[in-house]
């Protein structure tokens, strides 16, 4: 199994390095004890001060102030075969960070495709894009760890 690096880095004032750490320590643990276990993947999630701080062959996930994707509140996208996410940093901005890490883990390069009966009558079966965390992603679905809010997923017996 492959051990998947990811970096939490803030480009904002209005989040610190302290909140940052929190966050990022939430994360490891959704990473590790919830979301490991049932898509069989390994992964470790560290805060950084800094981009230019983030060693090589580890995913960042951004969190600015304007990410410059109208209506979204975070992407996750691959440069040149290096993953990575952007995350507004606004409040909530947990949430939308955790389903960013989820969503690159189980599928980095985002075109990561399943086939299931459409929901619309009489179409047969297509092919979906695996978005784990899409289904879930309303706040109401969220849980706690250690006080951060998260995004909630759906397992693999769905898809």
């Amino acid at each position: 199994m492959i051990l998947r690096h990811v970096a939490l880095v803030s480009e904002t004032q209005s989040i610190s390095f302290s909140e940052l750490g929190r966050v990022s320590a939430a994360l490891q643990k959704q990473a590790v004890r919830d979301l490991g276990p049932v898509w069989n993947i390994q992964s470790t999630v560290d805060a950084f001060a800094r981009l230019e701080d983030v060693p090589i062959g580890t995913w960042p996930i951004v969190v600015e102030d304007n990410i410059n994707t109208p209506g979204a509140a975070g992407v996750h996208e691959d440069k040149d075969g290096q993953p990575f996410a952007l995350v507004m940093a606004e409040s909530g901005w947990s949430l939308t960070a955790s389903h960013e890490l989820i969503e690159m883990l189980v599928d980095p390069f985002g075109r990561r495709l399943t086939e299931g009966q459409s929901p619309k009558p009489g179409q047969g079966r297509v092919e979906f894009l695996v978005e784990p965390c899409d289904p879930s992603e309303a706040t109401q679905f969220a849980y706690l760890i250690n006080g951060v809010t998260v995004s909630d997923f759906y397992t693999p017996k769905y898809f």
